[in-house]
Parts: structure tokens; sequence; C-alpha cells
């Protein structure tokens, strides 16, 4: 297992290198946004643990440029801001999960193992699934990672692609907006429920032929939403 560490506080770079090496885990540092990204993009890392504050290129920025490649690196996110809209803005960016910065090796590693479990859970149903979803206008081709209205391409990012696996493989099945949230997100993102919300309206506007009437994504009233299959 390859993780990336993009911090550019070398005492903090160390001590979760030491800890993510235990796991075992193969590690290499970037120490500014630049090398960070060039590190990112060469595929050859299976997460990044990527601090938020950085010098020429910002976290935010580094995880917005992975997430509208085809490219599906986890990403834990660390931050000194305790503001809930800096938790927010970085899921909605793709990020897989956070942490708030001081935090305990312990969470770290709890972070890094449920974030490597979700990836591989994932990897695993893929495989054993068909390689296309076909539903009503839309199709999904699982090994492409790519999704098709009427033949054309709908640029999707992580997490909306993951909303849309999720219902198109489970139709008509009612979800709460707590349990996409668990689902999609993973654990200890109680509170969060509107990220949900937003990324259902940002996705509904990319299948939808009328995003205010939509035919795919249901508004399950009193539970939350279903994917009309």
């Amino acid at each position: 297992m390859h993780i990336l560490i993009v911090e550019d506080d070398p005492n903090i770079a160390e001590l979760i290198a030491i800890h993510l090496r235990d796991l075992p885990a193969s590690v290499h540092i970037a120490t500014n946004g630049w090398d960070g990204i060039d590190e990112a993009r060469s595929g050859k890392y299976d997460l990044m643990v990527l601090d938020l504050m950085l010098p020429g290129l910002s976290g935010m920025e580094i995880c917005r440029q992975i997430r509208q490649t085809k490219q599906h690196l986890p990403i834990l996110m660390l931050t000194a801001k305790s503001e809930e809209q800096d938790k927010i803005a970085g899921l909605e960016l793709g990020a897989d999960d956070y942490l708030t910065k001081p935090f305990s090796t312990g969470e770290l590693l709890a972070r890094v193992k449920a974030i490597l479990r979700r990836t591989n859970r994932q990897a695993v149903v893929e495989e054993k699934s068909l390689v296309r979803i076909i539903r009503g206008g839309l199709t999904m081709d699982l090994e492409k990672k790519q999704v098709l209205r009427g033949g054309h391409t709908i640029d999707l990012t992580v997490k909306e692609y993951d909303l849309l696996q999720l219902f198109m493989q489970n139709p008509n099945r009612s979800y709460t907006r707590i349990e996409l949230l668990d689902l999609i997100w993973g654990e200890q993102f109680e509170g969060l429920e509107h990220t949900v919300n937003s990324n259902i309206n940002r996705l509904r506007a990319k299948i939808e032929e009328d995003p205010a009437n939509p035919q795919y994504i249901i508004t399950a009233w009193g539970v939350g939403y279903k994917f009309n299959g």
C-alpha cells in the first residue's frame, strides 16, 4: 500500500508517516501544493492525506483538480480550522473524510483504515457486478467509471458518481439522508445532512432533463431519496 502525505509542517508530516508505516504502508511526503499535485497525479498511491493550508497550491485546489480527472484517489483532508464551512467545502469538492487539527494518532489511523475498507469494498462490489447498469436513458459503465445519457458523457464528481451508482444498483429503494451520508461519506459526519442535499441537487442538474421535476432521483417524502427504476 502506498500513501501520499501532503503537509508543509515537517514535524506533523513525519509523525503521520511514522504511524502510517505501521499499517504497514509505503509513505511519501510532499511539503508544498505543487509537489503534492504532481505526486497525486502519478497514479501510484492508494490514499492521500492532504493538508488544507499549503504553500504554492491549497489543499482545496489539489482536491478540486484531482476530482476533475477520472482518477479515483481516496483523500483524507487535514485542516487547522474547526469551522463547519471548511469541512463542507472539502467534502463537496470530493474529500472522502476530514480531520481537524489537533488530532490523535489513533483517530488518524481509524479514519485511514475506514477509507481503505470502503475503497476495497467498493472495488470488490464492482468486480462482481455487471460491467454496465442501464436504467431508462442512463447508462453507467462501471469499468470506465463513466455515465452516459443519450450517448453523451456526463461529467460527475466522485461523490456524485458514488451516489448515482448506489441509486442505480438499488432502484426503488428509499434512503434517508443519514444513510446516504454514512454509505457515501462514511462515519463521523453527523449533522452534515445538507451535504447530501447539495450533491443530490447538482446530480439532478446533470442527469435530469428537468431538474425541477426529476424522473430519476425522486424525493421520498418523509424519508429521503430513491431512484425511480
